[in-house]
Order: C-alpha cells, then sequence, then structure tokens
C-alpha cells in the first residue's frame, strides 16, 4: 500500500466505500408518509408505501423538477404534488392525468432500502447490495435493541472506528487488565473482525479476580462493516453486552452517528425485563469507554506518521479500507449509467 500518509480511500471526504448507512429513525416514517432526505449528498424521497415497503427515489421529479417529498403516497406510489405525475417504487412513470398521448419519461433512480435495529438504511453503491451489518455473535438470533445516543464529530468515521481497535490507548488510558493483542479476521470484501487474543494475568487481587470470569481470553471483539460501522462485543463469559456504532460520513470530513445497543431476545414477561435490565447495563459499558475519548475527535488530524507495533491492528484496518470499492460523493458515481427511459402508452384522466 506503502506509506499509510498516501492513502487513497481511507479518510477520504471525497470517497464513499460501498455499503449500507443509516439514514434516519424507523419511527420517523409512518405508513403512507414520503420524507425529504440528503443522503450522503444525494437529495432523496423516501417512503412507506401502504404495505409497509420502504422505497428511496431520487427526489425532483423529471418533469418540472418538484420535490416528491411535497407529493402523496398512494398504495405503494407516490404522486407528485406539483402535476400528480405518479411514481412506483422503481422510480418508473406509471400515470400522467390529462395525457392522452405516450410520452418518454425518465426513470427516476431507486436505492435499496431496508430497515433494522429501529433504523431505516440504504445502499449507497453501484454493485448488488451486500448483507446489513449485524453482531457475528447474535448473527442467527432474533434481538431486542434500544436506540441510544445520536452525536456528530468533526472527524472522519474511518479515523473513529480505528479508536476501538487502538490497543495502545486502551492499555494506557482505560487501563485494562490485559495487554489486547488483537487478532484480525477477514470476514468479506467489507467485513473485517479483530478478536482479543490475550488472557488476564492474575498479578494482583483485582486481576485474580476478573480472571475467574473468563476460561480462555478476555472477550473483546470488534466487527467493521464497510469502513463505517463497527460492533463491538464485550463482557464475562456468562454475559457479553453488544453495541453497533453506525456513522455515515459527512461533506467536510465529518461523522454523524447512531449508537445502538443489543442483547439476544428472551421470551415471557422475565425475559423482557432482563432484556431491558441488560440493554441499561449495556449503555453504561458503552459510556465507559467513550468516555472522554470523543473529545479527540473534535480536533483530531489523523497522520500516522510513526506507526509502532502496537498499531499493527490500525494498520491492517487501513489496508482493508484501501482495498474496498467506492463511489463518489453525491452518489451514484460519475460512471452512472443513464437512466432508463419509460415509455407511458397509455394514460387515466383524472
Amino acid at each position: 500500500m506503502g506509506l499509510l500518509t498516501e492513502t487513497t480511500i481511507f479518510n477520504n471526504a471525497e470517497r464513499i466505500t460501498e455499503g449500507w448507512y443509516w439514514a434516519m429513525r424507523a419511527g420517523q416514517l409512518r405508513r403512507a408518509q414520503a420524507r425529504a432526505l440528503n443522503f450522503l449528498g444525494r437529495e432523496m424521497v423516501v417512503y412507506r408505501g401502504d404495505d409497509g415497503r420502504l422505497v428511496a427515489l431520487d427526489a425532483y421529479c423529471p418533469h418540472m423538477g418538484a420535490h416528491l417529498a411535497e407529493g402523496k403516497v398512494e398504495g405503494n406510489a407516490i404522486r407528485c404534488l406539483f402535476h400528480y405525475w405518479k411514481y412506483d417504487g422503481e422510480g418508473r412513470c406509471i400515470e400522467i392525468p390529462c395525457q392522452p398521448q405516450a410520452v418518454l419519461v425518465p426513470r427516476l433512480t431507486s436505492f435499496p432500502v431496508a430497515e433494522a435495529y429501529g433504523l431505516i438504511w440504504i445502499w449507497a453503491g453501484r454493485s448488488v447490495p451486500a448483507r446489513l451489518p449485524c453482531v457475528p455473535e447474535l448473527e442467527d438470533c432474533e434481538v431486542d435493541y434500544k436506540l441510544a445516543n445520536r452525536f456528530t464529530k468533526r472527524c472522519h468515521p474511518n479515523v473513529m472506528m480505528i479508536n476501538a481497535i487502538d490497543a495502545q490507548h486502551f492499555n494506557s488510558v482505560h487501563r485494562l487488565p490485559v495487554n489486547l493483542q488483537l487478532e484480525p479476521r477477514t470476514l468479506s470484501a467489507q467485513t473485517i473482525l479483530f478478536q482479543n487474543i490475550t488472557k488476564v494475568e492474575p498479578r494482583s487481587w483485582f486481576t485474580r479476580l476478573v480472571r475467574r470470569f473468563y476460561s480462555e481470553a478476555l472477550t473483546y471483539v470488534m466487527c467493521y462493516w464497510y469502513g463505517s460501522t463497527g460492533t463491538v462485543t464485550i463482557g464475562p463469559d456468562a454475559l457479553h453486552f453488544h453495541i453497533i456504532f453506525a456513522l455515515r460520513p459527512t461533506k467536510d470530513g465529518g461523522s454523524e452517528g447512531q449508537t445502538i445497543l443489543l442483547t439476544r431476545r428472551r421470551r415471557g414477561l422475565i425475559g423482557k425485563v432482563i432484556s431491558r435490565l441488560l440493554l441499561w447495563l449495556t449503555r453504561l459499558v458503552g459510556a465507559y469507554f467513550a468516555k472522554g475519548d470523543t473529545r479527540i475527535f473534535e480536533t483530531i488530524r489523523f497522520n500516522l506518521r510513526t506507526p509502532i507495533k502496537a498499531d499493527a491492528a490500525i494498520i491492517e484496518f487501513i489496508r482493508h479500507v484501501e482495498h474496498q470499492p467506492t463511489i463518489a460523493w453525491g452518489l451514484p458515481d460519475e460512471g452512472e449509467k443513464v437512466n432508463e427511459k419509460h415509455i407511458i402508452k397509455s394514460f387515466v384522466s383524472r
């Protein structure tokens, strides 16, 4: 890759790594409701059809440029307020009132959209969407979740992400009872996992106490998705805490983030009470590790000029990001194909 100061994707505000990015809280969009959204520099309309399906389209009607969020959701389509042109969830114009002849109408760009963890996510990229971010340990489980703090920082998501695998920072600032040794494992082209392999050494009464809760290494797993969303698993063998930090870049090189707390779903009334308690404890765990660190992200000018051995995980993460496909700000990329034209052969007048 060359010098770490010569990266072309990592910490680059002009390029966006292809992937899923959170767009808004799901509760902000009811059935038959549309909202305007500026998503990674692209103006969109996002709406929820009568059947609950989410749709994300380019915002402006190709007739005269009216914003479709001002219009009305009808069934699973949306009608422009200005002249009542109607578009389906694929961006096809399916009706023009008072128009007896066929018209060549550009098809609006539609974007893959999904709902998970109480958030609406949109796929940014030209390739077929990969999987949504998840906690590997909870991959095949039903989960309970709670949306915690939303935040903005004057720091690129890539740089914020490395804080969670900065072994020297954890060992010196947070004074963990073990010197973390994070072993990388590539799960896919877009996903990389770092897992601690160091055991707690019983060198004091405190470490001897802590050691009782771990049969092997101290549990600390950080999994990165698309370079901007990270999942954390931490805690004793009998009780793991799980957090997702979902970040998206801003045009000025900053970040907009949403914290998600998760736990394995438990059945029954008692199970619900236990889950709520664990989500509350998870918030405390996340607050402990974030305490004091967030100030750094307001002033840092990242430049890894003098890497040391303890930075090995950070360097591996940077290399992983450097090999991921990207698009330019204001997706899709400059290479976007001309939108498909759609000919409406007949219309029903209003």
